[in-house]
Order: structure tokens, then C-alpha cells, then sequence
């Protein structure tokens, strides 16, 4: 319960209140209202790269942690700004308020830190930060003194119980560009010090289940995702993958949800009849307490399969070829026009796709050059339909530094022939091994 009514706090705010006005009103009230107190409260708090965010809150752990005093493990942070200032989503205030959050989030003092807030007492926004990757929790909500209360408690009900997982959909409209390599490598590092799930939602292809050796479901994941409005459990369609290596005398293992041969024998038009695009995100709800990451191999295209799992996802990792012009076009369309569809229908602002990368080839100065000529001709036309798809192809790009870095991994010949031993490639060459420990901590791993 608050000591002050956050109805009444909006009720007596000016109505271009400025940031010092709005700090000295709302946010003590609004963080009480999240739970925590003063004593739990830090203002100006130094995020350790020179600058400070205005709030960073931790609930206290006994008489001996008091945050005010420690100002140890921040667990959310707060960015407030002024009424005169344009929070609404898509703005450029609002773009560069979510950059600001991102900074302090990402800052040496923030590592602790699993929860982000924008508002200008106008609009407030959730952000949840999974190890290096932040995105949203919520949509970007207009609150009045109306729905104020709701919405702060449903903030609260997020921040109080996480998501324990990052859910990531690898994807691409194209076919070819190594989306399962991706996924098998990737998820199999993150392994070594994470719990991991990996699915294969390629029922068409399959190729997941098979380069690790696992049989197929027969049935049991079709009928978890058709049972819609039952609470059927998909965990039990669950295998789990193990390697033992010997040299290290370790084990290494992760968990499978494998391909349904059962789902081969439907049409796409059955397929439709048959699934709701937000049944897998469903039944992964328990998956989601349990593992700290959930990788899903989805299909190509862009139908009821493609759909479901991009809906699952908390964000989307799009492989690319340099030299295919197409995989950079469809990662283009996607971003431009799946997935807003399916943000709209899933309404908490996600999924999010992460920056592009290039998958398994050995790139020249000239493919480069010519890579990035296309992209620059594909990003000018988004920005002529009103689409800013800078971000998503050169994520370093800034006004003052104009780095347009691309995340290359490279080729190199183990990574596909390890399929032949059903032994993920990172567990049986250094070499491939570094190639996608640099893609966690590209992505992942903060």
C-alpha cells in the first residue's frame, strides 16, 4: 500500500511539469508503489562510466544491507523526465530516453541490475535487461490518474516474479543461412555455465534433431501445441542432449524439444486450422521458471510455424550470408513487416530483433564493401517507407562515430562436418568454440 495515492500525485502534477518537479512528486510515490521504500531508494545513483541515472532501487536484506548505505547490487533502475518531454513510443525523445536507459543498464555499478523504467509521469515503460540484452517488458503505457493503479500493478507483479529465462528465436525468411548451426553452437556454449533449452520447430526439415542424434517426437508435440485452452505440459516431449569430454573430464549437456515427425504429414492449411500463433508461448510458461535460456529453431517462410515461434521469443537473432542478397533483403522485410504484426498482437512490446550478423563465410575487403553497399541501398529504401532500420544492420552507428560494424563469424569447415558425429562443433574444436563464444559475448553475455 502507498502512503500517497498515485491518483491523486498525477491529479496535482502541472501539466508540462519539468523533470525536477516531476522527480520531486512522482517518484517516490511510484517506487513505493513497486515495493520499495526510502530506505531501498537511491537518488543520483553513479552507474560507473561518469554518469548517474536518477534512481536505482534494491529491496534490503536485513539490518546489515540497507541500500541507501551499500548502494550494492542495484536491482532496478528509474530515468525520469519532464512532462514537457515526448515519452510517447517511436518519438525521438523517446529514442533517445531508451538509449540513455540502455547505457545506465549496461554501466560497470548496473550489473546487478534486472529491471529499467522510463516515465515522464505521462507515459511509463518496463525494460528487462537478461544478461547483455535489454528489452521490453511492457508496451509504452499513456497513464492517467484513471489506469495509474493497474498499471503500476501489473509492473510490480513482473519485477516481483521474472521470467528466470531469455527466450531467443533464430530466424530468417531465407532458407540456408545456418540458422540450426546457430542455434545447436550457440545454445551448447551457453551450456557451460548456463541451463539451456533448444527446440526444434523446423518440422519440415528437421535438421536439429538429427545432427544431434535424437529421435523424433511421435506425436507428443503435436498433440501439446493442438490442445489449445488445456494445460497440457510440453516439457515432457523433452530429451536432453549429453557430451562427455574426455580430455576436460567433463560433462556438457543441454536440453531438446525435437521435431515431430507427425507434423510433416499436415498441410500448411490443416497446420493453420490446427494452431494458434501463441500456444507454444503457452506452453513454455513453466520452461520459462525453469531454464535460463530457451532457443528455438524456427522454419523459414513466413506461416503458422515461422508465426508461433517468433511469438515465444523475448527477441529475434537473424543469421545472414554476405553474399546472399536475399537473406539480407528478407531479414529487412522481417524486421520491417512480421514482426510489428506480431508486437502488436502479443502487446508488451516484444519481440525485438538484434542486429544482424554474417554466418559462415570467409568475407574479402571487396564482398564487404559490396555487402554494405546493398545494405545501405536497403536501409535508404526503409527510411523512404518511414521504417529506421539503421539499428538493426550497423548497431555501433552513432551521429558522432559512424562504425558500421557487422558481427562476422567466420568459416570454417569442423563446424558443418560435426554434424556427421552428431557432436555440436563447439565441443570438439578450440577453434570453433572461440568463433561462438565471441557470438555470446556479442549478443548474451554482459
Amino acid at each position: 500500500m502507498t502512503t500517497i495515492s498515485l491518483q491523486s500525485v498525477l491529479q496535482e502534477l502541472p501539466e508540462n511539469a519539468s523533470e525536477p518537479v516531476v522527480e520531486q512528486i512522482f517518484s517516490a510515490p511510484l517506487l513505493e508503489a513497486l515495493g520499495f521504500n526510502s530506505q531501498e531508494t537511491y537518488p543520483e545513483y553513479p552507474t560507473g562510466d561518469g554518469k548517474s541515472v536518477d534512481k536505482a532501487a534494491r529491496s534490503n536484506n536485513g539490518a546489515e544491507d540497507i541500500f541507501i548505505q551499500t548502494k550494492a547490487n542495484p536491482y532496478l533502475l528509474l530515468e525520469l523526465k519532464g512532462r514537457d518531454s515526448n515519452l510517447t513510443e517511436n518519438s525521438t525523445q523517446y529514442k533517445r530516453t531508451v538509449a540513455q536507459l540502455k547505457g545506465y543498464l549496461l554501466a560497470p555499478n548496473c550489473k546487478s541490475v534486472k529491471w529499467g523504467i522510463i516515465t515522464n509521469a505521462l507515459n511509463i515503460q518496463l525494460f528487462r535487461k537478461h544478461g547483455k540484452v535489454i528489452y521490453p517488458a511492457t508496451e509504452c503505457f499513456s497513464i492517467n490518474h484513471e489506469n495509474i493503479d493497474t498499471i503500476i500493478d501489473s509492473i510490480k507483479k513482473k519485477i516481483e516474479r521474472p521470467a528466470k529465462a531469455l527466450t531467443v528465436t533464430v530466424y530468417n525468411n531465407k532458407g540456408g543461412v545456418g540458422k540450426t548451426t546457430t542455434t545447436v553452437n550457440l545454445a551448447s556454449i551457453l551450456s557451460s555455465t548456463h541451463k539451456v533449452l533448444i527446440i526444434d520447430f523446423d518440422h519440415n526439415q528437421q535438421d536439429l534433431t538429427k545432427s544431434l542424434g535424437l529421435q523424433l517426437s511421435e506425436g507428443s508435440l503435436l498433440q501439446s501445441l493442438k490442445e489449445y485452452g488445456k494445460d497440457i505440459d510440453i516439457e515432457n516431449t523433452i530429451q536432453t542432449y549429453s557430451f562427455i569430454a574426455r580430455k576436460l573430464n567433463k560433462e556438457f549437456k543441454f536440453d531438446v524439444i525435437p521435431a515431430d515427425k507427425e507434423l510433416i504429414k499436415i498441410s500448411d492449411e490443416e497446420l493453420s486450422q490446427y494452431f494458434y500463433y501463441d500456444i507454444l508461448y503457452k506452453r513454455l510458461e513453466s520452461a520459462r521458471q525453469e531454464y535460463d535460456y530457451i532457443f528455438i529453431d524456427a522454419s523459414p517462410g513466413w506461416k503458422i510455424f515461422s508465426q508461433m515461434a517468433v511469438y515465444a521469443a523475448d527477441v529475434i537473432l537473424m543469421p545472414t550470408k554476405h553474399n546472399n542478397i536475399a537473406s539480407l533483403e528478407n531479414a529487412a522485410k522481417a524486421i520491417k513487416d512480421f514482426f510489428p504484426q506480431i508486437q502488436k498482437k502479443k502487446s508488451d512490446g516484444t519481440p525485438i530483433p538484434l542486429p544482424i550478423f554474417f554466418n559462415g563465410e570467409k568475407i574479402t575487403l571487396a564482398q564487404r564493401e559490396t555487402s554494405r553497399q546493398a545494405i545501405n541501398n536497403i536501409i535508404e529504401i526503409a527510411k523512404k517507407e518511414g521504417f529506421d532500420l539503421l539499428p538493426y544492420f550497423y548497431p555501433k552507428f552513432t551521429t558522432f562515430k559512424r562504425d558500421k560494424h557487422i558481427h562476422e563469424l567466420e568459416n570454417f569447415a569442423n563446424i558443418a562436418m560435426a554434424t556427421f558425429e552428431y557432436i555440436p562443433a563447439v565441443y570438439k574444436n578450440k577453434t570453433a568454440g572461440e568463433y561462438y563464444k565471441n557470438l555470446a559475448k556479442e549478443y548474451f553475455i554482459q
